[in-house]
């Protein structure tokens, strides 16, 4: 996960002062240890570059010292060139060329978080889970994401070979796809009953929140001035800007502790509801899976601890760290692990995630029942219904995505029982 700030670091200004043949400073203590090892690797960077077989750049030899220096660290801190960290920048703003898929370093290898709807990758057949084992053919083993990244972002129109791994496959399958300018405005909203508003947030870019409330507002106009119920859908979505996550979790918390951060052990910053509550306080479900990670947890385990959304689906990804970007002075970036986040109940998300109040598998259960139940219309001659399905129970119906159908279900009975209704009070005078 990123955050918004931006600070300066003398890192890359000494490592880069190590190829001079100049002697270390006095030391003493635990520095002193650390000077030690860096006249070490002084001696190594000056016996490659004098004596191996080929020429190398000192700036190819540091880069990837550095590299090998924070492959000792967790996966989500790494280094990026100037030429990664631009990309970045532009993912982060919501623009770049490449086949819209998020990836993730687990378990030794790089794996799909999550495919970008309607994009190469998504419209491929790639599935959050999937392990990419090649890129144009060169093996993704000793790569990190951001190298990952270099490789298959590209001009838009020009080829990109994936190589997938997954569970079920035979051996890995070659996915051949064409760059597209990727742009995403991160959320999208619609209304698939009446007067209740799905606003599916994608990542958490620049301006997310201000999108969410842009939806929100023709949305509630499109209700009527007012909604009935709110799935906030968050499912697949890979994280992104913590302060974007911040700002969402405001609009439907009204006070209270939103998030906590530690670092080595002391507790770095309390976040807390500050804008009480823009909205109106209408039932919301709030749907996750594991594709949900990072900044999309943060979200959902407020609003899950301040009792504000029921949390739907499956068990999310489980990032409970944040990373801070770090501007280096040759243009080049540093992503490292500061902290742990923790929830308004002091819970840790970090490797558990966050567990659903009510768990509904992605696609609907199949019919428990081997035989299948006679019921009334299948017997012959039977009456025919002398009233239509009501259209609110067709439309919802038609729905295929069982965790959304499910949630709007959910939205539906409870607005029943708390007499919210718009037939609440029907027949009474």
């Amino acid at each position: 996960m990123r955050t918004a700030s931006r600070s300066w670091t003398g890192a890359a200004g000494w490592l880069l002062l190590l190829v001079l043949p100049l002697a270390a400073p006095a030391r003493a203590g635990e520095g002193g240890k650390v000077y030690d090892k860096i006249d070490v690797f002084a001696q190594v960077l000056h016996a490659v570059r004098s004596s191996y077989v080929d020429q190398v750049s000192a700036e190819e030899l540091i880069y990837g010292a550095i590299r090998g220096m924070l492959r000792t660290l967790d996966p989500h801190s790494s280094f990026m060139t100037p030429k990664q960290y631009r990309s970045m920048q532009e993912d982060t703003e919501g623009h770049f060329g490449g086949v819209g898929i998020e990836l993730e370093a687990r378990d030794g290898g790089l794996v799909v978080v999550s495919p970008i709807d309607d994009t190469p990758a998504a419209r491929a057949g790639i599935e959050a889970g999937d392990r990419l084992v090649k890129i144009d053919g060169k093996s993704t083993e000793e790569m990190d994401t951001a190298q990952a990244a270099r490789l298959i972002r590209g001009v838009p129109g020009t080829k990109v070979v994936l190589t997938m791994d997954r569970a079920g496959f035979e051996k890995p399958r070659d996915f051949i796809l064409i760059r597209q300018r990727i742009r995403l405005n991160p959320v999208n909203g619609f209304m698939p009953l009446p007067g209740y508003a799905v606003i599916r947030i994608r990542a958490f870019q620049e301006r997310t929140e201000r999108y969410m409330m842009e939806t929100l507002k023709k949305l509630t106009k499109q209700a009527g001035g007012k909604l009935r119920g709110v799935v906030l859908d968050l499912r697949n979505n890979p994280g992104g800007l913590l302060d974007q996550a911040i700002r969402v979790a405001d609009r439907f918390i009204a006070d209270g502790l939103l998030l906590e951060t530690r670092g080595r052990a002391r507790i770095m910053q309390k976040t807390y509801a500050h804008r009480r509550g823009t909205e109106p306080h209408y039932p919301m479900v709030c749907l996750v899976n594991g594709g949900s990670a990072s900044a999309a947890e943060i979200v959902a385990g407020a609003l899950q601890d301040h009792g504000r959304a029921v949390i739907m689906g499956t068990r999310s990804f489980g990032k409970g760290s944040v990373q801070k970007v770090i501007d280096l002075r040759d243009g080049s970036g540093l992503k490292l692990t500061i902290a742990r986040y923790y929830t308004p109940a002091h819970r840790s998300i970090q490797e558990e995630g966050i567990v659903p109040d009510v768990m509904v598998p992605a696609e609907e259960p199949a019919d428990q029942a081997e035989v299948r139940i006679t019921r009334e219309i299948d017997l012959r001659g039977h009456l025919k219904r002398d009233q239509p399905s009501s259209a609110e129970r067709r439309l919802l119906d038609a729905i295929r995505d069982y965790q959304l159908r499910t949630a709007l279900s959910t939205l539906r009975v409870w607005e029943k029982f708390s007499g919210q209704g718009a037939d609440a009070g029907a027949g009474k005078k």
